[in-house]
């Protein structure tokens, strides 16, 4: 869920890429630090934790920023949120400022769950069936959910599909709970 927090950060840092002229850039290193978050069950609960004051959040960030090399503008936006203690909205910032930023592409944002990793075939595949469906170019982001058996979950704009055997599995529980 992306709050009006997350959204008003996002645009700040949108308006500040694009006058520097590094949106991709910015996307690409936001990325880097998504994927280090989703990766780390600490990186997690120092964002998400209150009991870390608004300056062990920012030493920390500041330590972890350095280390994983991501410096300029991504670096010094992630050391003014957990400043201001806002480091909570930072993966709701990272998705807004994906949407927004594929907006200004001409590309519409959809996330899928699957089951599984995709392989490279088959995220091609998936973008080309959602671009028909779109009518433009789509940017997918991908995570995994192994509780989903099978099947994908896709939402796209206000649609969301859902093919998902754990979905199917439990509609056809419901029907038989109400035939017996």
């Amino acid at each position: 869920m992306i709050s009006g927090v997350s959204q008003r950060y996002a645009r700040s840092l949108f308006e500040l890429a694009r006058d520097e002229n590094s949106i991709a850039e910015t996307e690409k290193e936001l990325g880097r630090f998504a994927a280090m978050l989703e990766e780390s069950a600490d990186l997690q609960r120092l964002v998400t934790s209150p009991v870390f004051s608004a300056e062990d959040q920012f030493r920390a960030i500041s330590a972890i920023l350095d280390k994983a090399g991501i410096k300029g503008l991504v670096g010094n936006f992630l050391r003014v949120v957990a400043q201001n203690r806002r480091l909570f909205a930072v993966p709701g910032i990272i998705a807004s400022f994906r949407q927004i930023a594929a907006e200004a592409r001409g590309e519409v944002s959809a996330d899928v769950i699957s089951a599984h990793a995709l392989d490279a075939a088959q995220e091609k595949e998936l973008k080309a069936a959602l671009k028909s469906v779109a009518g433009k170019d789509v940017t997918v982001n991908l995570s995994v959910d192994p509780s989903l058996l099978g099947g994908l979950v896709v939402k796209m704009g206000s649609r969301q599909i859902d093919t998902s055997l754990k979905t199917k599995l439990n509609s056809l529980k419901l029907a038989l709970k109400e035939v017996g």
